[in-house]
C-alpha cells in the first residue's frame, strides 16, 4: 500500500491541476475592454446586450461548448456567449467535416449546454441542410432549437439565398447570428482556400453580404478567416457586432472552438491560441490512475466505506457459525 504522505502529495498535485484549469478558463474569457469603457454586466445576456457592448467600445468573449458541465464552467467564468457549434461533428463525434452532424445530434448537445447556463447567451449552429432545403424546414428546425433545445438564438452560414431565411426566422421571433468568410459547411466548394476576401473585389462582396445580413435582421455576424483589415472595415460599417475567428483584433468580439483553446486537439489552426494543454494533462492523469490500480495503491483507505464495529463483529460470528455447521 502506498504511504499516506504520497497520497496527500498526489491529491495536492491534482487540486493544483484543477485550480490551474479554472484559472485558465477565466483568462480565456477575460474581456479586452479599456477600463474607462467597461460595459455594465447584465444579469442575463440577451442579443441586445451584445449590441450595447459594441456601442460602449467593449469586447464580446465567446466560446463553443457541447455538454452541461463545460457550459456551466464557462458561464461561471463570465463568458458572454456560448455557441453549440456544428464543430461538434469534428471535436466530439470524430467526423472529418461538419457536414454529417444531424439535427438530432445538435439538439441533444444543445439541451445539455442550455441546462448548464444561467447567464450567457446560448446560440446553436443550424447544421448542413437544416435550413437550405426550404423555408418551412428552416423555420421548423430553428424553432426546435429554441423550443426543445433551450437555446436563445441560432447561427446560419452565408448570405445570398440565406438572407430570406434570416428575414423569416427573425420575423417569427428567432434571433439569428450570421456567419461569413470561411464557412465550414461549404468546405467542398472552398477546398484548400481557407482565407477569404484576400482581394479588393472579394472584400467588397463580403462587406455587401455583411450589410445585407444586418438588413435581414441578424443580430451579429461571425467573420471567419478573413484579413484583419477587411474585418476592421466591416466592423466599422455595421451597427451590429462582429465576432471574429481568425479575423484579427478589430472585431467586436472573438470566438474559439473550446477544444482548440484548451489543447484537447492534436493540433490547432493558426487562428487559435492554446491557453492550456489539457489533452496532455488528461493523458497523464489516466496513466497515473492505471498505474495505481495495477499496483494496488488505489483505492486507499480514504476512498473506502466502513461497516460499524458491532455489525462487523456480528458478521464475523455469523461466518464462524456457518463454518462450524458446514463441518
Amino acid at each position: 500500500m502506498q504511504p499516506a504522505a504520497s497520497w496527500i502529495s498526489g491529491a495536492t498535485r491534482w487540486r493544483k491541476v484543477a485550480d490551474c484549469f479554472t484559472a485558465r478558463l477565466s483568462v480565456i474569457v477575460k474581456r479586452q475592454v479599456p477600463s474607462q469603457a467597461e460595459p455594465e454586466q447584465p444579469g442575463k445576456v440577451r442579443v441586445n446586450h451584445l449590441a450595447k457592448i459594441k456601442q460602449s467600445g467593449g469586447r464580446i468573449a465567446a466560446l463553443t461548448a457541447y455538454d452541461f458541465r463545460t457550459a456551466q464552467l464557462l458561464d461561471q467564468a463570465g463568458i458572454d456567449m456560448i455557441l453549440v457549434g456544428d464543430s461538434l461533428a469534428n471535436v466530439v463525434l470524430g467526423y472529418p467535416t461538419t457536414l454529417p452532424v444531424t439535427m438530432d445530434e445538435m439538439l441533444h448537445h444543445a439541451k445539455a449546454v442550455a441546462r448548464g447556463v444561467a447567464r450567457a447567451l446560448t446560440v446553436a449552429d443550424m447544421p448542413f441542410l437544416s435550413y437550405q432545403a426550404g423555408m418551412d424546414d428552416a423555420v421548423r428546425n430553428a424553432g426546435r432549437f429554441l423550443k426543445e433545445g433551450g437555446v436563445e438564438a441560432v447561427k446560419v452560414e452565408g448570405a445570398g439565398p440565406v438572407l430570406a431565411v434570416v428575414e423569416r426566422l427573425v420575423e417569427v421571433g428567432i434571433p439569428v447570428l450570421g456567419h461569413l468568410g470561411y464557412t465550414p459547411q461549404s468546405v467542398h466548394r472552398f477546398g484548400s482556400n481557407i482565407v477569404q476576401a484576400k482581394t479588393a473585389a472579394r472584400a467588397g462582396e463580403l462587406l455587401n453580404d455583411a450589410i445585407a445580413l444586418e438588413g435581414a435582421g441578424a443580430f451579429g455576424v461571425v467573420l471567419e478567416c478573413v484579413p484583419a483589415e477587411v474585418a476592421r472595415l466591416i466592423t466599422q460599417r455595421l451597427t451590429v457586432p462582429t465576432i471574429g475567428i481568425g479575423a484579427g483584433p478589430f472585431c467586436d468580439g472573438q470566438i474559439l472552438v473550446l477544444h482548440d483553446a484548451l489543447g484537447l486537439t492534436p493540433w490547432s489552426p493558426r487562428l487559435a491560441k492554446r491557453y492550456l494543454e489539457l489533452g496532455g494533462m488528461i493523458a497523464d492523469a489516466a496513466a497515473s490512475y492505471i498505474r495505481e490500480v495495477r499496483e494496488g495503491a488505489f483505492p486507499a483507505a480514504e476512498h473506502c466505506y466502513e461497516m460499524p464495529e458491532d455489525e462487523l463483529r456480528a458478521l464475523a460470528v455469523d461466518e464462524e457459525s456457518g463454518e462450524r455447521k458446514g463441518c
